[in-house]
């Protein structure tokens, strides 16, 4: 995936725990199911706590991936938020980002 691109041309969403950047991508050769990507800065923490924070974030998405779609790459920046909050808050914002992602699909 490349993550420039989708940072660049796509469009953003935001919320407490996370930001992600949606591109739908118009070849169906070169991807035909959504792609996903994860981005952690080492300002957030060292190693152990990204790789936490990235687990829990995959999880959430893991549980939604099939209401994505295809021909979707997202980029997911998760915040430090994301280790206080409840796993529930997490897949509340995941659902909050599909919905996004279905709303444009539709437009």
């Amino acid at each position: 995936m490349d993550f420039r691109r989708v940072y660049d041309t796509g469009s953003r969403f935001s919320s407490r725990l996370l930001a992600a950047f949606i591109l739908q991508n118009e070849d169906p050769a070169r991807a035909p199911v959504a792609r996903i990507g994860f981005t952690l800065p080492k300002a957030i923490g060292k190693a152990v706590i990204r790789n936490r924070i990235r687990r829990r974030t995959r999880e959430a998405i893991r549980l939604e991936y099939s209401a994505i779609g295809s021909r979707w790459d997202i980029v997911i920046h998760p915040r430090r938020n994301v280790l206080q909050a409840s796993f529930e808050e997490l897949q509340g914002d995941v659902r909050r980002l599909v919905a996004k992602v279905r709303e444009l699909k539709e437009v």
